[in-house]
């Protein structure tokens, strides 16, 4: 029996610090096929993290409605990405002896639930445990060892950890805008399964994600997680530095920033000028281009 309308729609949601995202995916037998997105200006979002339940929810209401006005569904379940400086990741190592020197799921289960005993404040939650590599009898760079022959099996894990009450903002906002979410995702894991390839994933890769209150990375190395980590600092604090030197509104900074913004002053014409809106009454002021990028440069 096949699956139903509702089953074969998948939801993502991105709630950022300068916008939301909604984007649905319609499950084929062979792919994934993105039938419609929408995306709305963020409000109640600092740094990756929520501010505002009244404004956030509004935010996901309008880009969710979007997304549903293209696909021509009713989107109920979403799966949700977090971000923010509360993230923090570990890498960690557990051992166990293998019962039956045969390798069984309930091996590769207890061996995880061995790698995952830290000591976790209780102020934070674990949100992902991601498999770097099995070893079996000191045979290492093991993917699966599912069958594999041994007594003693090791694992290798990248842990996410997230603030509790972070996620808890999150999934309120979600609730309150009628959804229901299935799964919270790490931002920079979410944006790795997008655009990396396994051959990069292989070779060695960062991932940066520059968002506009946080700037997410993640470190691939022969097919797995090394590292995770987010900066609280995005494309905002640039706008801020524009408003503040050139005198202006916020808006207009990120405009500005926009439009004419360059993050290397040798590649900007230095005849060209741009002319930049004041705050109040006064005139707008005519300056050089070269003048904007050498505020986003450093």
């Amino acid at each position: 029996m096949g699956k139903s309308v509702n089953e074969r729609i998948i939801t993502g949601l991105d709630v950022g610090t300068t916008k939301v995202c909604a984007i649905v995916g319609e499950l084929t037998d062979s792919s994934l096929k993105i039938i419609g997105f929408g995306m709305a200006p963020s409000r109640g979002i600092k740094k990756g993290v929520v501010i505002n339940i009244d404004e956030t929810v509004e935010s996901i209401k309008k880009a969710v409605h979007d997304a549903e006005v293209m696909a021509g569904v009713k989107i109920s379940n979403v799966h949700v990405g977090i971000a923010g400086g509360h993230i923090k990741s570990y890498n960690s190592t557990g051992v166990i002896a293998i019962k039956n020197k045969v390798v069984r799921e309930d091996d590769k289960r207890r061996v995880i639930d061995a790698a995952q005993a830290l000591n976790i404040p209780l102020d934070r939650e674990i949100i992902h445990v991601l498999t770097q590599e099995y070893i079996v009898d000191n045979q290492d760079g093991i993917k699966e060892p599912l069958g594999m022959s041994g007594i003693r099996l090791e694992v290798k894990v990248h842990i996410v950890t997230a603030a509790v009450t972070a996620v808890q903002n999150v999934i309120k906002c979600c609730t309150k805008a009628g959804l229901k979410v299935d799964d919270i995702v790490l931002e920079q894991l979410a944006s790795s399964e997008a655009v990396l390839t396994e051959d990069e994933k292989d070779l060695g890769v960062v991932l940066v994600d520059l968002g506009g209150g946080t700037t997410d990375i993640v470190v691939f190395k022969n097919g797995s997680i090394k590292h995770s980590s987010v900066v609280s600092l995005g494309g905002n604090n640039i706008t801020n530095d524009i408003a503040m030197v050139l005198r202006t509104a916020t808006n207009e900074a990120e405009n500005l920033k926009v439009k004419y913004g360059s993050a290397m002053t040798s590649l900007v014409d230095k005849a060209e000028t741009i002319d930049v809106p004041s705050i109040g009454t006064k005139r707008n002021k005519i300056i050089p281009r070269t003048t904007l990028s050498e505020i986003i440069e450093p």
